[in-house]
C-alpha cells in the first residue's frame, strides 16, 4: 500500500515544479478509537479544508497515489508509488509518515511510469470534482487508520470493505454506494424505531393530562437521542456475553449500522442515516436489554452531577418508562408496531403529532409540525390561469377537495394557524397589511386531536345523529345550494370579455350576447344600447354564471388597477333562477377573482331595489377608499346610492360560509364534550331540615365549580365604632361558646381522635382559636368574624356524614349564631 503524501498549507515557491511533502503535525493525529468525538470530527473537517486549498499540482499528486496508470493499456498499476518510500514504522499510519520530495516527472516505483501518466485524466476535470475526490482521499486515509488499529475482526472487515469501496470510487471517479452490498436499501424495517416509540407514547400515555404526557414525551425523545448516539457492542463481544445467542441477524444489523450510521459520521463521503429512522423492531429487540442496563448504570453513576429536576426525571420516571417500553418491544401482539397504528383520539389531549392521516387528493400534500398542531396545505399542480379565447376561468373544485380545504381551514382558523393553498396562497400575500384586524383570542387550549375527532364526526354521515329533515338545513348559508351545484358540475363560473387583439371564441361571443339579454331583461331602466356598449367593451369584464350551457346571470365590472378598485356596473340573475343562492355565490367568486389580482375595493351605484342585496354581500354606504382614488373614474347615477366593499385578503370567500358553518359545529361538539366531562351530580342540602334558615350562597355544592362568582358589592360604611364592634364580637362569641351544641367546637380537633382530619381539612377553625384572634384584635371587620365562624360549620359538614350527631350540633349552633349576629346588627359588612 502506498504512503499518503501530506502537503503544507503554503509552499515556499508555488511556481516550482518540485512538490514538497512534510510530516503531519503531531497535534493533528487522529485516534480511531475517539473518531466520533466532536474534536476529532473538527480535525477531519479542517484536514479536508486544508487539502482543498492545495495548489492544483499538489492536488494532482495526492490523487495520483490512488489513480491507475494511463501510460499504455498494458500497465496494470493502480496507483503511483513514491520511488523513495519512507521507512516502515512499527505501526502503520498513513497520516504520520514523513514522505520524501517528489515531482511530476518522478517514476512510479511499481510501473516506472511518471507521476504525470497517473494523473493525466485529471488535467481537465473541474475543480469541484477534484475537491470531492480529495475529500474521499481524506476519508480513505482515516479508514486506513481504522483498519490497522481495529482489533475486532467483524468491525475490521467492514472498515476494510468501505476502505476498498472509497478507493475504487477514486479510481473510477464515481460516487460511493454501499446499498447493494448489504442486500437492501434503508429503511430496513417498517415502522421505524422512532415511529414505534412515538406510537408507544400515545398508546400508553395518551390519556394523561398534558403535563404528565409531556414528561413521557420528553423521556421518549431522550431515549431516541441516546439510541442515535449509542455505540453498539460488536458481534464477538455479544457472543462472549451470551454463548447461546445466535448473532447472525445481529451481525447483519451491526454491519448495516457501521456502514450507514457510524462510519458516515466521520466519513462524510458516505450518506449518513439515523439509526432510529432506518431500523425497526428487530434491531431494537437485539439491543434493548444491553442499552437499558447501560443507560441506567450511566445515570446512576452521574446522578450526583444532575440538577434536581433531571435527577427526578431519569431516576424515577425513566426506569418505569423503560419497563413499559420493554413489554411492548418483546410482546408479539403490541399494536405500536402496526404500520397502520393510529392513536386513540378520544383519550388524547394536545399532543405533538399530526392529526391528519393521509390525503385522498393526489395533487395535495400535507405537512405538520410535530409540537403544535399547525397545518400547511400546498397544491402540487397549479391550476390554469386562463385560455386563449379571452376566457379567464375560475376553477371549480371537486367535492373531496372542497371538503378537505374547508375542513382544514376551519380547524386552522380555530387554532390561529397559517394556511396556504396553491394559487390562493399567492393572492393572500398581496397587500397583507392593507386590512388591519383587531387581535382575537387564540384557542390554543383546544387539543388538535379533539378538533380532528369532532371534525370527522360532523363530516361523516355515519357518525351524525339522525337524518336531515331536508336536503338543506333551514339555517344553512345562502350560497350552500349553489356551491353544491357547482361541485356536481351543474353550474360553472367564467370571467370573459371582448378583445380587439385576438378573435374571441364563438362560445365567448354567445355568452356575451346571453349576458346582454339577461341584463336588459332584469334591468329595464337601463337603456339597451348602454348595456350592449359596456358588455362588449374591451375594458369591461363579466363574471358569467352558466347553467345547462346557457347564461343565467353575471356581474359586469371594470378594474382600475392603478387606483386599487373595481366598479361593478351590472349585476343580475334571471328571475326564474333567483332565491337559489346564485347571487351570493356569484359575488363570492368575483371577490376571490379580485383578490387574485390584488384588488381590495369594490364600488358600485345601487338603486333602491339593490341596496339590500349589496348589504348582504358586505357592501356599505361608508366608503373606506379615499375619494381622490375614484373621483373622475366612475360616473354618477341619478337616484342611486354609492356603496363600497373592502375585501380581506386572508379569506377565501367562496368557502367562507362553509368554514363558519363547520366552526359552529365544532364549537357545539366541543361544548357537548365539555358538558359530558364536567357533568357531576352533587348531593342535596340537608342542613335546612335541621332548622338552618339560610347559608352563604358560595357553600352550595358545585356552584363555584360551575363558574359562579359573587358580584362585587359597593363597600358600606359601618356606623359602629371599633370598640363597639369588638364588644359585639365578644358578646356573640361568648354566647355561642355557652350554647349546648358548642362542645364539639370549643377546641381544635385532636389528631388522636381523628388521625386523618387534617388530610381532608386544610383550614381548620374552632372557638378557642377565634377567642385568641379576638384578643389580638384580628377581627377588624364583620366579614372576617362571620367567615371564621362559618368555616367551623363548613369543616364539620365536609368531614362528617350528614346523619352524624356532629353535623346536627353544627346546624343547631349555626342557627343560634345567625340569630345572634342579627340581634347585634353584624349581618351587614363594611
Amino acid at each position: 500500500m502506498a504512503t499518503a503524501q501530506e502537503k503544507p498549507d503554503e509552499q515556499s515557491d508555488p511556481k516550482s515544479p518540485t512538490l514538497v511533502s512534510q510530516r503531519r503535525s503531531s497535534t493533528t493525529q487522529l485516534n480511531p478509537g475517539e473518531i466520533s468525538r466532536p474534536m476529532n470530527l473538527q480535525r477531519i473537517a479542517q484536514r479536508k479544508a486544508q487539502v482543498n486549498n492545495y495548489p492544483k499540482n499538489n492536488k494532482l499528486e495526492k490523487l495520483g497515489i490512488y489513480s491507475s496508470c494511463k501510460a499504455d493499456e498494458t500497465c496494470k498499476c493502480n496507483g503511483w508509488k513514491n520511488p523513495n518510500p519512507a521507512p516502515t514504522p512499527a505501526q502503520p499510519s498513513r497520516l504520520e509518515l514523513p514522505t520524501p520530495l517528489a515531482n511530476l516527472e518522478d517514476p512510479c516505483r511499481s510501473c516506472n511510469h511518471q507521476l504525470a501518466a497517473h494523473v493525466s485524466h485529471l488535467e481537465n476535470v473541474a475543480e469541484e470534482e477534484i475537491n470531492r475526490m480529495l475529500s474521499i482521499v481524506v476519508d480513505v486515509e482515516h479508514l486506513f487508520l481504522c483498519v490497522h488499529k481495529e482489533e475486532d475482526a467483524d468491525t475490521k472487515q467492514v472498515y476494510f470493505y468501505l476502505f476498498k469501496l472509497l478507493r475504487k470510487c477514486i479510481l473510477q471517479m464515481s460516487k460511493p454506494s454501499v446499498e447493494t452490498a448489504l442486500g437492501s436499501t434503508p429503511p430496513f424495517e417498517e415502522p421505524s424505531i422512532q415511529k414505534g416509540i412515538i406510537n408507544f407514547v400515545f398508546h400508553k400515555f395518551g390519556h394523561l393530562a398534558q403535563k404528565d404526557f409531556q414528561t413521557m414525551y420528553e423521556l421518549a425523545k431522550m431515549f431516541l437521542h441516546c439510541l442515535k448516539h449509542w455505540k453498539l457492542e460488536t458481534p464477538t463481544a455479544r457472543k462472549q456475553r451470551d454463548e447461546t445467542d445466535d448473532v447472525t441477524d445481529y451481525k447483519l444489523n451491526y454491519s448495516r449500522w457501521l456502514c450507514f450510521c457510524h462510519v458516515p459520521s466521520f466519513c462524510d463521503s458516505l450518506t449518513r442515516y439515523e439509526a432510529t429512522h432506518i431500523f425497526g423492531r428487530t434491531f431494537l429487540r437485539s439491543v434493548f436489554s444491553t442499552l437499558r442496563r447501560q443507560l441506567l448504570e450511566k445515570f446512576r453513576a452521574e446522578k450526583d452531577k444532575m440538577p434536581p429536576e433531571k435527577r427526578t426525571l431519569v431516576m424515577t420516571h425513566f426506569p418505569r418508562f423503560l419497563s413499559m417500553l420493554e413489554e411492548e418491544v418483546y410482546s408479539a401482539n403490541s399494536p405500536i408496531w402496526d404500520p397502520e397504528f393510529k392513536p386513540n383520539s378520544t383519550n388524547t389531549t394536545s399532543r405533538p403529532q399530526s392529526p391528519i392521516d393521509g390525503n385522498t387528493d393526489p395533487t395535495i400534500t400535507t405537512s405538520t409540525t410535530s409540537m403544535g398542531g399547525r397545518i400547511t396545505i400546498t397544491q402540487a399542480t397549479p391550476p390554469p390561469s386562463g385560455n386563449d379565447d379571452g376566457q379567464d376561468a375560475t376553477p371549480t373544485s371537486l367535492s373531496a377537495r372542497r371538503t378537505l380545504r374547508a375542513s382544514t381551514m376551519a380547524v386552522t382558523a380555530m387554532h390561529g394557524s397559517g394556511l396556504s393553498f396553491g394559487r390562493l396562497a399567492e393572492k393572500r400575500k398581496l397587500n397583507e397589511d392593507a386590512v388591519e384586524e383587531p387581535k382575537r383570542p387564540k384557542f390554543e387550549d383546544i387539543p388538535m386531536e379533539v378538533l380532528t375527532e369532532v371534525l370527522s364526526t360532523i363530516t361523516d354521515p355515519k357518525a351524525m345523529v339522525g337524518p336531515e329533515k331536508s336536503f338543506f338545513s333551514p339555517h344553512i348559508a345562502r350560497d350552500e345550494a349553489a356551491r353544491a351545484e357547482e361541485q356536481k358540475g351543474m353550474i360553472s363560473f367564467h370571467v370573459i370579455g371582448n378583445s380587439i387583439t385576438r378573435k374571441p371564441s364563438r362560445e365567448t361571443l354567445t355568452w356575451l350576447i346571453g349576458l346582454q339579454n339577461v341584463f336588459s331583461h332584469q334591468l329595464p331602466r337601463m337603456p339597451k344600447e348602454y348595456i350592449t356598449r359596456l358588455v362588449f367593451d374591451t375594458k369591461h369584464k363579466t363574471l358569467t354564471l352558466v347553467k345547462d350551457k346557457r347564461v343565467i346571470g353575471g356581474i359586469c365590472f371594470r378594474m382600475f388597477p392603478t387606483q386599487g378598485f373595481s366598479e361593478i356596473v351590472f349585476c343580475a340573475v334571471t328571475s326564474d333562477e333567483q332565491v337559489k343562492g346564485y347571487g351570493t355565490h356569484l359575488m363570492n367568486h368575483l371577490k376571490d377573482y379580485h383578490l387574485k389580482h390584488g384588488m381590495l375595493h369594490f364600488l358600485t351605484f345601487a338603486d333602491e331595489f339593490a341596496i339590500g342585496y349589496f348589504k348582504k354581500q358586505g357592501f356599505s354606504k361608508e366608503i373606506r377608499l379615499t375619494k381622490s382614488a375614484f373621483t373622475g373614474y366612475i360616473k354618477d347615477y341619478e337616484g342611486a346610492t354609492l356603496m363600497g366593499c373592502q375585501l380581506n385578503p386572508k379569506i377565501v370567500y367562496t368557502e367562507f360560509s362553509q368554514i363558519i358553518h363547520k366552526q359552529k359545529e365544532i364549537v357545539k361538539k366541543l361544548i357537548e364534550r365539555k358538558q359530558e366531562q364536567e357533568r357531576k351530580v352533587y348531593p342535596g342540602l340537608t342542613c335546612f331540615k335541621e332548622g338552618v334558615r339560610q347559608i352563604p350562597i358560595e357553600s352550595v355544592p358545585g356552584l363555584i365549580d360551575a363558574g359562579w362568582r359573587p358580584s362585587p358589592e359597593k363597600p358600606k360604611v359601618s356606623t359602629m365604632t371599633e370598640d363597639q364592634l369588638q364588644n359585639a364580637f365578644k358578646m356573640v362569641l361568648n354566647a355561642t361558646k355557652n350554647h349546648n351544641s358548642a362542645w364539639p367546637f370549643l377546641k381544635p380537633v385532636e389528631r388522636t381522635a381523628a388521625p386523618d382530619y387534617y388530610e381532608y381539612i386544610k383550614y381548620p377553625m374552632d372557638l378557642r382559636t377565634m377567642s385568641e384572634r379576638l384578643k389580638s384584635k384580628y377581627y377588624c371587620s364583620k366579614k372576617l368574624f362571620v367567615a371564621d365562624m362559618q368555616r367551623i360549620f363548613t369543616n364539620c359538614r365536609a368531614y362528617n356524614a350528614a346523619d352524624t350527631e356532629y353535623v346536627r350540633y353544627a346546624n343547631a349552633l349555626e342557627k343560634f349564631f345567625m340569630n345572634k349576629i342579627k340581634e347585634f346588627n353584624l349581618m351587614d359588612d363594611d
